[in-house]
Order: structure tokens, then C-alpha cells, then sequence
């Protein structure tokens, strides 16, 4: 096993990597008590060989290792990479290029929706992984001989696991089956921070404008405070006091310290003094600003055509094995089924080939639906001939 903790080490390996056809990577890293991961660990494996490198290694530079990450040439391969890929992002600015997920790459093989790398090390290779040091503190160093070993291991197994899922997917010729999550994947926007748009992650029943305002100007506030911290935005105040902040809209701090939830600390300190601020900004708003509500529609679609579509759906993914979503959207069978229908996805391409022409047949009355009492299931008749 080779640790990289020298800066000349690191740009040798990283050379020699240059050539290579894919590389697999795995990080391991803290993020419980801060709003950015601090990375401990970096894994990397060849077909050929393995590595550790310690990004806590005392001025270690990491350039040589987001340079490979930016090499045309050599495939990047994780495993449900999107936090990863965040870290890498944050701190080089650069998203890995280019990419592939065997996570992704597995749905579109009949593993199933989200499966865990523990689980195709044992369908795959038939290993079971030793996960005892899951959940080590990786900032303490020097690492124990445990830690490197089961880090090491989320790399070595990766690249079997990748040839196994890359020549799957050429054999079944369905590489193009996961090109739009690949493609979401490697889009920035995934991992840009944009503190005004942090309120429509926040769960919440109103259509109140003046209450969705309030939401969206006091979540930014809690955003751009714990990115400046570099705290996680719930330990500084959880959604759901700030949805009770906002149902309240309190005036000063001795009403916020009345609002259910918060803690009198945090009101009577900077924090409370801070929001009555965010508060009485929206107060001074014009109305013009303000968050437009949607309009509240009723979902008008042909609903007996919808569930027929659902089945076809659940009956397609199972055929092909695939997960259903790859295929179409429960929203895009809602659009679908409106009157005139709206464009969805599973209308060309290879979706349509699979799921989107039979989708088509049903909802012109060409196809009938039947159930098969000796396979126990139900199937769909072509009635068009």
C-alpha cells in the first residue's frame, strides 16, 4: 500500500496515471460540524495499482490531482459521486471530466434504484466489505492500518466493478440509456450555491406571498451566515423554526423569543438581532419584490389513461430491467396525458423505442390490456392489426 504525503510523490503518481484509460476515486471526509467537507482522504486505483493520498499531509499541494481531474482522456470513475464530485468542485473549481457512476451505470443494468457500492461488491464479485471503519474519524491522523485498508477497498473493488457495468453496458448497447444522468451529473449548477434559491428546498404548504417572501429572505440570510461560518445551516437554526419565524413574523427579539422552538440564547443574542434585521427588510419591501406564488392548478389530465400509463411503466422497467425513472417521470405521464399532450422525453429516442411508441398505442385505443393467469401478470395486446 502506498500513502502519498509528499508533493513529489503526488506529481510522479499523478503522471503515470495520465495514461491510463479510467481511474477510479473515492474520498473520505467530514462534514458534521461544518457547511463545507473538510477532506481527509483521497483514494485512487488503476487496473493497475492503488493509492492513498493524505490531503492533511503537512503543505501538501493538490494540484497534480485536480489537473488528472481535469485529463480528457481518462475516465473518472465513482461510485454515487455527487458529494465527491461537490468536494472537487469547491475546491478546484472544475468538475471531474469525464465522468461515470457505476451507481448510475447499475440502474440502467437491473440493480435497482440508488444501490449501495456494498452491494455491488457482493452481486458482482461475491466479497462481502468489512465496514467497521465506516464511520472513523478520518481527520486523526496518523490513520490506522483499518482505516487504509477499508479506504483503500472503496477503489480496488470500484475498478472491477466498473470493467464488469462498462462491457454489461456495450453488450446490451446501454451506454445512451444513462447519457442525461451522466450529463446532470457533470453540470455545475448541481454544485453552485445560490443562497436566494435556498427556500425551495424548505418544505412548507403556504402560497402566502408576504410568508414565502419572508421564507426566501430569511433562508438566504441563514445560507450566506453559515457558508461565512462555514457552519451546517441546520445546527444554526433548524426549517422548521424558520417556518414558525415566518408564520409569526415577530417585530422585535421579545417577540421572537415567544416563537415555538427557539432557544432564548439565539434570540437574545446576535442571531436574534439579525433576523428582526431580515424581518424588517421585508417589512420596507415593495410588494413588486415580493415571491409570486404559483398558481395553484388542479392536475388536469386524463387520469384512467395516467394509470394505465404507471402500469405500462412499472411492466417496461421490469422487462427491460431498469429503473423506472430512467424511462419517464411520474410528471411526464401527467403531461403526457393532459389534452393535447405536452413533449416529454419518452417521445424519442431510445425511450421511445422501449416505452414511449407503446404509450403512444394506448392512448390512441390500440393496445388492450390482459392479465395472464398462468405467468400471473398483466400484459399489454396489440389491437391495431
Amino acid at each position: 500500500m502506498l500513502l502519498i504525503e509528499k508533493n513529489e510523490d503526488l506529481k510522479t503518481f499523478c503522471k503515470k496515471l495520465s495514461d491510463k484509460d479510467f481511474i477510479c476515486i473515492d474520498l473520505e471526509f467530514l462534514r458534521e460540524h461544518t457547511y463545507f467537507a473538510k477532506l481527509c482522504s483521497i483514494q485512487i486505483a488503476s487496473a493497475s495499482e492503488s493509492v492513498i493520498i493524505d490531503p492533511l499531509a503537512p503543505n501538501i499541494d493538490l494540484s497534480p490531482f485536480f489537473d488528472l481531474m481535469q485529463n480528457p482522456s481518462v475516465i473518472k470513475v465513482f461510485h454515487s459521486g455527487r458529494q465527491d464530485i461537490e468536494i472537487i468542485h469547491h475546491l478546484s473549481g472544475k468538475i471531474p471530466a469525464p465522468l461515470f457512476d457505476t451507481q448510475i451505470a447499475a440502474q440502467a443494468l437491473g440493480f435497482g434504484e440508488a444501490v449501495s457500492y456494498e452491494s455491488l461488491v457482493n452481486e458482482i464479485l461475491h466479497i462481502e466489505l468489512d465496514k467497521s471503519s465506516r464511520l472513523s474519524d478520518w481527520s486523526k491522523r496518523p490513520l490506522k492500518k483499518e482505516q487504509l485498508d477499508y479506504a483503500l477497498s472503496d477503489v480496488t473493488h470500484l475498478v472491477h466493478i466498473y470493467q464488469y457495468l462498462h462491457n454489461e453496458l456495450l453488450r446490451q448497447n446501454r451506454f445512451n440509456w444513462i447519457a442525461d444522468d451522466l450529463k446532470n451529473l457533470s453540470d455545475p449548477h448541481l454544485y453552485h450555491v445560490a443562497p436566494y434559491d435556498a427556500w425551495k428546498r424548505i418544505r412548507h404548504r403556504s402560497h402566502n406571498a408576504l410568508f414565502l417572501t419572508i421564507l426566501r429572505e430569511l433562508a438566504a440570510w441563514r445560507e450566506q451566515r453559515a457558508i461565512t461560518k462555514n457552519t451546517p445551516r441546520q445546527s444554526l437554526i433548524k426549517d422548521d423554526l424558520l417556518l414558525n419565524i415566518c408564520a409569526a413574523r415577530p417585530k422585535d427579539k421579545q417577540e421572537l423569543a415567544a416563537v415555538r422552538g427557539i432557544r432564548p440564547d439565539l434570540a437574545s443574542g446576535k442571531v436574534g438581532d439579525e433576523i428582526i434585521a431580515v424581518l424588517q427588510k421585508v417589512k420596507s419591501m415593495n410588494k413588486k419584490d415580493y415571491v409570486i406564488p404559483p398558481k395553484i392548478k388542479p392536475d388536469i389530465f386524463d387520469s384512467s389513461l395516467y394509470e394505465l400509463l404507471k402500469l405500462l411503466l412499472k411492466i417496461t422497467a421490469q422487462k427491460q430491467k431498469i429503473v423506472p425513472h430512467l424511462l419517464a417521470s411520474e410528471e411526464d405521464l401527467k403531461k403526457f396525458c393532459q389534452h393535447p399532450p405536452a413533449t416529454v422525453s419518452f417521445m424519442s429516442g431510445w425511450r421511445y423505442e422501449i416505452f414511449g411508441r407503446d404509450a403512444e398505442k394506448i392512448s390512441r385505443g390500440k393496445t388492450a390490456l390482459t392479465y395472464n393467469p398462468d405467468l400471473r401478470h398483466f400484459e399489454f395486446i396489440d389491437i391495431s392489426k
